[in-house]
């Protein structure tokens, strides 16, 4: 990719100051670990020996993650490259040496070869070394939450019929129609290490056992997970901090002393639980995914990959 200055970057150099965009592309780029990502690609990438020279594979990571982080669709990312300087200085090419931003149809072929070799997954699972090297990974316990993640419920397509493999849920008073994103974090600074997405209306408790690592001790969740331990069965004793549904409690002991205590404890529950609200923070409200982008579960999970394995790098970026 090429690195020398061309009179446009000379130009935007005399700024007074630089966008919000600008610094957080530029606070992405300086901690994403872009030689571990290029290397779990390689094996799977074109070699160029025949037919047209392939893009570099660092530049097709660069612009799906752009992809993901601005909510774009395989077109619109393209345009964007063009009309911005910052994200054009991002994907690191020059035009005057006649590099080109890789077409819509080219990061879809490259975003479908990922997913044939379940490549989003390992790169999720290479930003938890990441976590690691930075002294940042913490074990003894999870916090285990999930998010709905909404479909479009219009028949007005090709086969007149909604997604089959998304559905319909209750919470509160008001239905959703989509998928559900169960996720695990550490209880200290929440980071994601566990992932896996369902419809949403499977039974949130009933993932726990993907979601819990083996040495984990104590176990945080809402009123969701109640009897988590008849469904984690890997021989291992665990502390299972779950709020109650305050209103069954209030029921049974109205305003009582007991009710002033079991307050106090789930308040203490929540106090650690909540820290996995703001990773969904990140990526529902800064990356802004509500919807799901594509067909399928498989598709939208290993979506989800990669906005939170960059969840998790950019909550790092606090740290160093």
């Amino acid at each position: 990719m090429g690195q020398q200055l061309s009179f446009t970057d000379i130009e935007y150099s005399k700024r007074r100051r630089t966008t919000k965009r600008e610094e957080f592309l530029n606070k992405m780029d300086r901690i994403l670990p872009w030689k571990e990502w290029v290397e779990l690609v390689r094996p799977y990438y074109a070699s160029g020996k025949r037919g047209r020279p392939p893009m570099e594979i660092e530049t097709m990571l660069r612009m799906l993650l752009l992809q993901v982080w601005f909510n774009l669709s395989d077109e619109a990312v393209e345009d964007a490259i063009y009309d911005s300087y910052a994200m054009k200085s991002f994907l690191r090419i020059c035009f005057e040496s006649g590099e080109q931003v890789p077409d819509a149809t080219t990061l879809c072929k490259f975003r479908k070869l990922l997913g044939q070799h379940g490549l989003q997954k390992a790169i999720f699972e290479q930003v938890q070394s990441v976590l690691e090297r930075e002294g940042k990974m913490v074990r003894g316990g999870t916090i285990v939450d999930a998010t709905i993640i909404s479909a479009p419920e219009s028949t007005r397509n090709a086969e007149g019929k909604r997604d089959p493999e998304m559905h319909s849920v209750r919470k509160g008073t008001k239905w959703y129609f989509g998928m559900r994103v169960h996720i695990g974090t550490d209880p200290i600074h929440g980071f994601v290490h566990s992932l896996t997405a369902t419809a949403s209306n499977a039974v949130e408790v009933k993932q726990a056992p993907d979601l819990v690592r083996l040495d984990d001790e104590v176990v945080y969740g809402d009123a969701g997970y109640c009897k988590m331990e008849r469904y984690v069965r890997d021989g291992k004793e665990r502390r299972y901090e779950i709020n109650r549904q305050r209103g069954t409690f209030f029921r049974h002991y109205g305003n009582s002393l007991s009710w002033q205590e079991e307050r106090k404890l789930e308040h203490r529950k929540s106090s650690v639980r909540c820290k996995v609200e703001y990773v969904f923070h990140v990526v529902k409200d800064i990356f802004r995914w509500r919807k799901a982008r594509y067909k399928g579960i498989q598709k939208n999970q290993d979506y989800a990959y990669l906005a939170f394995a960059s969840a998790n790098l950019y909550m790092l970026t606090r740290y160093v």
